[in-house]
């Protein structure tokens, strides 16, 4: 079986939100600890900036000048949660190519891996279609569904968030689109208000779960509520919006996520689909999100 492969870039160190829980330090810490493990054995790659043909499946072109030009001009606070420097124009660019780059490496060449990562800041599955919200910029995770259907001809991606807050963005862009699955497990009631019990279509699954859940009840809704919606979808690609928000000592949240929990949920998601691809979202605490990115890692290895 082939290695799998991690995306990166050293522009994640250029998004420069200053004293914010979205900080450099969290992508410092997190290469620092795989370098450490030798990358878990990971083919480590560098992203390439997104091509402006993904980026416009999603984003309009409009949008994309706007973040373009505020940081072009030094950057500011694009709402109250999402901050920007001059530098962060290039990283939300590779963080959208290491999502496409990912999808490119599962689905290109003759004998490629059963999965593969991406590992950058800022994340994604916040951003709507024409606006930044809550630290995110580009919505990476539907970035890289749209090139696996336009690029590689896919017929069905499905999406599974487990980021402790509810990606309203993903299911915002993709809420009319039944070629596309989204499916969020996340902490309710909470930020950003959205993914409400009840709330969801034909192809958009939410499952709210109440403040201190933990290992049982993220494995028991997968077994019960994700396997069988995503089995009965029949994907031929997963992406996994990996966020780290729900362990227990993350300052944003009230989860009760461990490593054991986030490794087995990486388990289980490598048995939905033939490929599966994931891109990082949140996680805050910086002594324990290392381990946790390497128990992810681990899982879906």
């Amino acid at each position: 079986m082939p290695q799998p492969i991690l995306l990166r870039h050293e522009s994640s160190r250029e998004h420069d939100t200053g004293a914010h829980p979205e900080r450099i330090a969290r992508i410092v810490a997190i290469e620092r600890a795989l370098h450490e493990r030798g990358w878990l054995g990971w083919d480590v790659r560098d992203s390439p900036a997104v091509e402006r043909d993904a980026l416009l499946a999603v984003h309009p072109a409009g949008y994309v000048e706007r973040i373009e030009a505020v940081c072009a001009a030094g950057g500011g606070a694009l709402d109250v949660d999402t901050i920007v420097s001059e530098g962060s124009y290039r990283a939300g660019m590779h963080a959208a190519g290491g999502a496409m780059a990912v999808v490119d490496a599962l689905l290109g060449g003759e004998a490629p891996p059963k999965c593969a990562a991406s590992v950058h800041r800022p994340p994604g599955h916040h951003a709507l279609a024409t606006r930044a919200l809550g630290f995110c910029l580009f919505n990476n995770a539907a970035i890289a569904a749209r090139a696996a259907q336009a690029e590689h001809g896919l017929d069905r991606v499905a999406i599974l968030d487990w980021d402790v807050h509810h990606g309203n963005g993903t299911q915002d862009i993709f809420w009319d689109d039944p070629s596309v699955l989204y499916i969020s497990l996340h902490q309710w009631p909470f930020y950003p208000g959205t993914g409400r019990p009840g709330e969801g279509n034909a192809t958009t699954l939410n499952v709210p779960l109440p403040a201190g859940s933990g290992n049982e009840d993220y494995l028991r809704a997968f077994e019960e509520i994700v396997e069988p919606a995503v089995s009965g979808f029949e994907p031929e690609l997963l992406i996994v919006s990996a966020g780290f928000d729900a362990h227990a000592d993350d300052p944003l949240a009230s989860m009760e996520v461990t490593g054991h929990g986030f490794r087995e949920l990486a388990r289980r998601c490598r048995g939905l689909a033939p490929r599966v691809a994931a891109v990082l979202e949140g996680g805050y605490n910086l002594e324990t999100l290392p381990g946790l990115v390497h128990a992810a890692l681990d899982g879906f290895s």
